[in-house]
């Protein structure tokens, strides 16, 4: 069963401070900085396929081009069977191989030229197993080696990939990515791709192995969103309060979290600069601790705190450390912080520092009494 708790603040692209980490005079949460991550490579590279191998040695004696042309010659006669398969340039449609059974060679012909039935024997094993996804019946397809095509389109452009990728089976997606299924494959009823599929039907596992595998991140669908639109998008509208929507929304929020790991690296803004844009193009020019070049971010990926702050008008400096303590006229704990970009030191109240600064402070304060309340060697 999947987890029943699922950390909310990924929807706001936060994290935490770590111990030795600056913090702001006001103190607000680090935002996620968004820096493409580097795609990982297949590690099953030494089993994939590559397709156009597989068709050049299944058919070693037929040239690539030797098509039939309907218009000019009517007199091949009766198909003996379909011995391989590939789809057409842009998942438009499928043209098979073509046994004869008056000898003439090998052809490939459009699908359109051949009997329905013909084509529907040596398909229909491929997309019960594909739309069932049914691993045991795609691995004895794809070890057949018929010549068939393992990137096969339906009539809306849909290879098996997509459809085991919605019903989230692991091992079929493993098994058509081994055996060379292209990972970023886009249909023709939407421009939706594999990863698309595995978030708009909520397979967080999915997402995660197609991400592993290499499938991009950033690929845009007919209306230009990325999976990871898709996936916040359907989220938003999937009520919180109906139990029924339960696992949907835990898996949503699953694929979400994969999704933003792929996309974006983790990295603490040190300001935000400046604004620009209106409405849902509103963006910010943000400045990186670790010295990047200032970049002009979404402001739906810059933490909601920073945001709120900057639009309050308050300043930022960062801090190097805690060096006092004190308590205030109000009876509460102030310290004494030193900044980076500050001359001088300066009290702020508990709430306003750093709770690693203040630990590591405290730690060292400890460390000092405990050194300075050890007996002499000579037991004095």
């Amino acid at each position: 069963m999947e987890a029943l708790f699922v950390n909310q603040s990924l929807s706001r692209l936060k994290i935490l401070l770590s111990p030795n980490l600056t913090t702001t005079s006001s103190f607000t949460p680090q935002s996620i900085r968004l820096r493409p991550a580097q795609k990982p490579s297949l590690t099953t590279v030494s089993v994939i396929q590559n397709q156009e191998k597989q068709f050049q040695e299944s058919t070693k004696t037929i040239p690539q081009d030797n098509k039939v042309n309907v218009n000019e010659d009517e007199s091949y006669g009766e198909v003996s069977k379909i011995i391989g398969s590939r789809a057409l340039e842009g998942g438009t449609g499928m043209e098979y191989l073509i046994e004869w059974k008056d000898g003439h060679t090998p052809s490939w012909v459009p699908s359109d030229y051949i009997a329905k039935d013909v084509v529907a024997e040596y398909e229909t094993p491929w997309w019960t197993a594909a739309k069932k996804a049914d691993e045991n019946a795609l691995k004895q397809l794809i070890e057949a080696d018929d010549g068939r095509d393992v990137d096969a389109v339906d009539p809306d452009g849909r290879t098996a990939l997509l459809f085991v990728s919605g019903l989230g089976s692991e091992p079929c997606v493993k098994l058509l990515a081994e055996a060379g299924a292209d990972l970023d494959h886009r249909d023709n009823s939407g421009g939706l791709t594999a990863l698309h599929m595995a978030a708009g039907y909520a397979r967080p596992g999915v997402a995660k192995l197609l991400l592993e595998l290499g499938a991009d991140p950033d690929a845009e669908d007919d209306r230009r969103r990325t999976p990871l639109d898709l996936a916040r998008e359907i989220l938003k509208v999937t009520p919180k309060g109906n139990p029924m929507q339960f696992g949907r929304r835990i898996g949503l929020e699953g694929v979400i979290g994969a999704l933003e790991g792929a996309v974006f690296e983790y990295a603490e803004v040190q300001e935000i600069m400046e604004k620009r844009g209106k409405g849902d193009n509103v963006e910010y020019l943000v400045r990186w601790k670790d010295g990047e070049v200032n970049e002009w971010v979404k402001a739906r990926y810059v933490a909601e705190d920073l945001v709120r702050d900057y639009e309050a008008g308050l300043e930022y400096a960062v801090a190097e450390g805690v060096v006092g303590k004190r308590v205030g006229d109000d009876g509460k704990n102030e310290y004494l912080v030193k900044w980076t970009d500050i001359d001088e030191a300066t009290w702020e109240p508990e709430e306003n520092v750093d709770p690693d600064l203040i630990n590591e402070f405290e730690q060292g304060q400890n460390g000092k009494v405990n050194v300075e309340a050890e007996p002499s060697k000579d037991g004095q």
